[in-house]
């Protein structure tokens, strides 16, 4: 169907320390990501949910998927604008909550913070305007149920 998107991995988990998961601190939380004719990801959780600290974790995925979809949207928008840009570079941050008895855990927010490289002074403005373009356009941030914000930083090459 034109328009729609289907999208298939395979998540191994690769965890099992030999008991399965007889107890919480039985097993490793590792596990794989792999798609057709790509590099495998080793994955786990987070440290602070017995994760292994050396891997990329669901959390890290997240907010990696924000702001690599709110990049390419805005580096669209910028050839067709007219806008060279010949570096983008992000260090997104995201905050989240840990589950309590009374609420779900979840992300509180994610903001973008990069940092644009553009050929023209005089392009300046309409640069920083195509990130709020980008934002109504990514299709991640669009799936999100908290706020992506964007503080994006410009130097005029």
């Amino acid at each position: 169907m034109k328009g729609h998107h289907h999208y298939q991995l395979k998540i191994e988990w690769t965890g099992n320390a030999g008991t399965g998961t007889t107890h919480a601190a039985a097993y490793q939380r590792s596990h794989t990501m792999s798609a057709a004719g790509k590099q495998d990801l080793h994955c786990s959780s987070d440290p602070a949910f017995r994760g292994d600290p050396t891997k990329y974790n669901p959390e890290e995925f997240l907010v990696a998927a924000i702001s690599s979809c709110h990049m390419l949207w805005y580096l669209h928008l910028c050839a067709d604008a007219g806008i060279v840009v010949t570096a983008y570079i992000d260090n997104p941050e995201g905050n989240m909550v840990e589950a309590t008895p009374k609420e779900r855990g979840r992300f509180t927010d994610v903001t973008l913070n990069p940092v644009i490289t553009i050929t023209a002074a005089t392009m300046n403005e309409k640069a920083q305007t195509l990130h709020e373009k980008a934002h109504e356009m990514c299709f991640i941030a669009n799936s999100c149920n908290f706020p992506v914000y964007h503080k994006p930083v410009f130097i005029i090459e």
